[in-house]
């Protein structure tokens, strides 16, 4: 008996890696899995965004492309 339960139990172990993962992320259902495969590029293409504006690189460029006086003329 014990014999059967440490062959069961490393049968499991050795398996499980190939398996994938054990809770699955998106649906079994094709349209809805792709709702939400949708959802799930559109978050990360919004990370982008939110970076940029996280560190200002989404604010125009104040420098200029030719000279100024600066002064009054």
């Amino acid at each position: 008996m014990r014999r059967k339960i440490s062959l069961a139990l490393l049968v499991c172990c050795s398996s499980l890696p190939m398996v994938g993962c054990a809770l699955p992320i998106y649906s079994a259902n094709p349209a809805k899995r792709a709702e939400q495969m949708i959802y799930t590029s559109e978050d990360l293409r919004s990370l982008v965004q939110e970076w940029e504006r996280f560190w200002f690189l989404d604010q125009p460029s104040h420098m200029t492309p030719y000279r100024v006086h600066g002064g009054v003329i």
